[in-house]
């Protein structure tokens, strides 16, 4: 697949099917994402891969419940008051079942770790399509970051304790064979041409 193509046909999955992935398409994948810039090349984003079952089904229960405990403000984001709800009513599973999550970190007071996750992460998304899996962005770890018992669980598995979650990862065979590719209308994302004459 073409580079361009793989940007704009690029959506998010949100059912998958059991079954993992090629080893060798992850590490494609994370490769992908390791080759993202970063500012001043510093290289410091940290990618945790979860390939177990087990494992997500026990970060899965430890997310759900660390969100049930949390109260819905005014001025929360959209998208979290939608997870602390669904985690409220049981049976949430914030990766979707997805086979392989990726957590994606970063240093801890580094002004670029944000930017240079999301290139990561980008990169990887679109990996994934070229490579016909499915992914999806998920970002209920980077808003648990200063939950204890979510950190507790992930310093188990190699996040350090300087570092930041900023963001994950999913991906797997979507249920439909192939990722959804059909381009949408670009509604948003205003384009102003600064031109001179």
């Amino acid at each position: 697949m073409e580079a361009l193509e793989a940007i704009l046909t690029r959506r998010s999955t949100r059912k998958y099917t059991e079954q993992m992935p090629e080893r060798e398409l992850i590490e494609k994948i994370i490769e992908a994402g390791r080759y993202a810039p970063s500012g001043s090349n510093s290289q410091k984003t940290h990618f945790i891969i979860f390939s177990d079952k087990e494992l997500l089904t026990e970060l899965a229960g430890i997310v759900q419940g660390e969100f049930a405990k949390m109260e819905i403000t005014d001025d929360m984001y959209v998208s979290l008051k939608g997870s602390i709800n669904a985690a409220k009513k049981g049976g949430y599973v914030f990766y979707y079942g997805a086979p392989v999550l990726i957590v994606v970190a970063n240093r801890k007071g580094y002004g670029n770790a944000m930017a240079d996750s999301a290139c990561a992460l980008e990169n990887m998304m679109v990996a994934a399509n070229a490579l016909d899996l499915g992914s999806c962005w998920i970002n209920q770890l980077h808003w648990l970051d200063d939950n204890s018992t979510v950190r507790a669980f992930l310093e188990q598995y190699g996040l350090l304790k300087e570092e930041t979650i900023t963001g994950g990862l999913i991906i797997g065979y979507p249920v439909n064979g192939v990722p959804e590719r059909t381009m949408t209308e670009r509604k948003g994302n205003p384009v102003t041409w600064v031109e001179v004459k």
